[in-house]
């Protein structure tokens, strides 16, 4: 009992106050630290991948680069004939009052509808593309105050800065409302657990404040890893998750090893059992989680940097709070609880004992029952079951989810739905650029005319098009304007036209040149294919850290070599049913949502290595319960029952609390956030009722002796004396 699990739990236990007091502090100053260097959020350049984001390089080097727009569109209120003169009265006072704000770069000549009806003036932003949203309010007031002064007008503002102000803010409102949700609802679930308010509530506070401390830990560590604006939903998320989670494997335990103990042991020495056994496990799952959670470093991606950093530091935190704050907070509760017990026994009262959670239940038991009686056909069985909800894996389609996939709840999609409908020309734009010697300018120029000639012979492309030459004479681009949406087949087939057809035959064959095509498509088509790259080396490194994780955990290759066989079963079953639910349309009116066909982009790679890593949580607290009765000389068949049966109940209450919090974000609009709450809370169900419950158990029955193989402990203590399988498990502490 001398491990630095146990050694920190001690000193919490022998120092309540100070371990609680040192806790808060500790998250007192890392929200001081973050808020004092606030956050370094990501910049255009960091989310550059691929062609696209080469092009787009190419193009800012030389001052080139498509900036931000905002556009207006002024139509008459009544819907009917629209007064021109009128109309271009207000653009002009609109266009007088644009041109004077510090943020605008330029405003564009007035652009009347094929049909006359709406007038749009586009207003072009100075600066980074990523700070436009933050000037939208400047730009907003003045299309306001051209309203108040045109009653009978109708002015409507849309644009990218806008449509990211709203999804921001739409995203804000939609966590809100999750945690309105999922607080109440997880605070009831550990009532039911604990029939305690005290007791359900120490779990929540912990994973509150481990949130906290990670949300100010993050902003610093922002400087060195660029936030791109999602690492505080995935610390909500997955902070509420495991937060609550360690804790509860931590305080059942002691709970357990109380009631245990009858009274005969002091709250510091049960502190320290559970320190040794759950405790533990926690540790090895926290680090499993953060490990298995960093290879998606590996894709080279801001996003998935962003997403990574955010989960490693609220587990790692997490965890430590459950080393730390935990025991001491056990330890005053425990006091708390024997001076009243004592109180009750000196006036002659029945002391109430504190029930033991290690029994199972009627449904574990009978989940557990195939695969005690027949474990191979329980095995075949469920193992077929999980395989056919892999199946729609085949049919996975993974698309960038664009701007045209936001949620119309969000006014500036509303009128960039009109924007599409009155002006089709002004739907995608591609940027062509193309980089060679000075010398080679009237080279470049000729060979993007002729680029231009060919899309104007191609019903794919639509309007003018426009050339533009660096200061330096080394750098040109053409802007190609595209009569579809987005995310269209035919916008796709434009951008393959340009890429594989037009290029190679112009701007191709100047020697030396640098060349590729940018815009919205582009970056819709890049970015899938980037990540398809990086595919093979993440999972590589996911199932290679996993298996070495389990090895170290449990001494053995046999128990590595399953436990990343069902890690990949349940992670591939829940992808599928995300398959199965999302690219279909008959889930639509029950979870509230518009099926776009396809999951997106980042949902599968992120999901794989998160379920990967939160499929260990069970792996690590189930397999430890079983190794604990194995080390005590118990049968490996009685250990493998026994284990599963007195870790039972916290697997089902863990189950459920993270079930509730991931099933929060299905409400939210926000349809990549959606999908990946669904398939996080139906993920836990399959690993803890399902892979847990029936599939290991039977895979270990099968196995025998050899799921051990090449631990020597094991086998040292299934070789020496028999002992009753009721007998105390030896606290291995390696």
């Amino acid at each position: 009992m001398n491990s630095l699990t146990v050694r920190v739990a001690r000193w919490s236990a022998r120092h309540p106050w100070r371990a609680i007091v040192g806790w808060l502090v500790f998250v007192v100053l890392c929200l001081g630290a973050g808020s004092a260097v606030g956050t370094n959020s990501a910049k255009t350049a960091d989310y550059r991948v691929g062609e696209a984001g080469r092009a787009e390089a190419l193009a800012a080097e030389a001052h080139l680069e498509r900036r931000s727009a905002e556009q207006v569109l002024i139509s008459s209120r009544s819907g009917g004939a629209l007064d021109q003169d009128t109309a271009r009265a207000a653009a002009k006072d609109l266009t007088d009052r644009m041109r004077r704000l510090p943020e605008v770069a330029g405003v564009a000549d007035p652009l009347p509808s094929g049909d006359r009806r709406t007038l749009m003036v586009e207003v072009t932003l100075k600066g980074e593309e990523r700070d436009a949203k933050d000037k939208v309010d400047a730009l907003r007031a003045q299309t306001a105050a051209v309203q108040k002064s045109h009653p009978g007008l109708l002015l409507e503002e849309t644009g990218s800065p806008s449509v990211s102000k709203g999804v921001d803010q739409q995203r804000s409102d939609d966590l809100a409302l999750s945690e309105a949700i999922t607080l109440p609802v997880t605070l009831l679930t550990l009532l039911v657990v604990f029939g305690s308010v005290t007791m359900a509530g120490v779990p929540l506070l912990l994973a509150l404040s481990s949130i906290a401390a990670a949300v100010g830990l993050s902003m610093v560590v922002s400087h060195v890893s660029p936030d791109a604006g999602v690492g505080t939903n995935v610390i909500l998320m997955i902070g509420l998750a495991v937060g609550v989670d360690y804790t509860l494997f931590h305080l059942k335990r002691e709970r357990e090893e109380r009631a245990r103990s009858g009274g005969r042991l002091s709250s510091e020495a049960l502190v320290e059992l559970a320190a040794a056994t759950s405790g533990r496990a926690v540790v090895v799952s926290g680090f499993a989680v953060a490990a298995s959670t960093a290879t998606l470093y590996l894709a080279s991606d801001v996003i998935f940097s962003s997403l990574a950093t955010g989960t490693i530091v609220v587990v790692l935190v997490a965890v430590a709070s459950s080393l730390t704050a935990l025991p001491a907070l056990l330890v005053k509760l425990g006091r708390r609880a024997e001076r009243r017990a004592s109180r009750r026994a000196e006036r002659g009262k029945p002391v109430r004992r504190v029930r033991g959670q290690g029994g199972g239940g009627r449904m574990w038991n009978a989940l557990l029952r195939p695969a005690a009686r027949h474990p191979l056909a329980s095995l075949c069985v469920s193992v077929l079951a999980l395989l056919a909800l892999v199946l729609p894996l085949a049919g996975l389609k993974i698309t960038e989810m664009s701007r045209d996939t936001h949620s119309r709840e969000i006014p500036a999609m509303r009128v960039y739905d009109r924007l599409n409908a009155a002006f089709p020309e002004q739907r995608v734009t591609h940027q062509v650029v193309v980089r060679a010697d000075a010398s080679r300018s009237a080279e470049v120029t000729a060979a993007l005319r002729q680029v231009a000639r060919r899309a104007e012979a191609d019903p794919l492309f639509t309007g003018a098009s426009r050339i533009r030459t660096s200061a330096d004479d080394r750098t040109g681009t053409l802007e190609l304007k595209v009569p579809y949406l987005g995310n269209s087949e035919e916008a796709y087939d434009s951008l393959d036209r340009l890429r594989d057809d037009f290029l190679p035959a112009t701007v191709g064959r100047i020697s030396g040149a640098e060349y590729g095509v940018s815009g919205d498509v582009a970056r819709y088509a890049d970015y899938p294919a980037h990540q398809n790259s990086r595919l093979p080396l993440v999972l590589g490194a996911l199932l290679l850290v996993t298996f070495a994780m389990t090895v170290y955990a449990f001494r053995s290759v046999v128990l590595g070599l399953l436990g990343v066989a069902l890690n990949l079963l349940s992670a591939a079953a829940a992808l599928g049913l995300l398959v199965l639910v999302f690219q279909g349309t008959w889930a639509e009116g029950l979870l509230g949502f518009e099926s776009t066909g396809s999951i997106g982009s980042r949902v599968p790679l992120f999901l794989f290595v998160i379920l990967f890593g939160l499929s260990m949580d069970y792996q690590v607290f189930v397999v430890s319960r079983i190794r604990e009765a194995a080390l005590a000389g118990v049968p490996t068949r009685q250990a493998v029952l026994d284990g599963i049966r007195s870790s039972a109940s916290v697997v089902t209450s863990a189950a459920v609390v993270m079930t509730t919090v991931f099933a929060g974000f299905v409400f939210l609009h926000i349809i990549e956030m959606k999908q990946i709450g669904f398939v996080l809370a139906a993920a836990v169900l399959i690993d803890a009722f399902v892979v847990r419950a029936m599939v290991l158990p039977a895979a270990m029955l099968l196995l025998g002796e050899r799921s051990w193989w090449p631990s020597r402990a094991v086998r040292r203590a299934l070789a020496g004396p028999e002992k009753s399988p009721s007998s105390r498990p030896v606290v291995d502490v390696r």
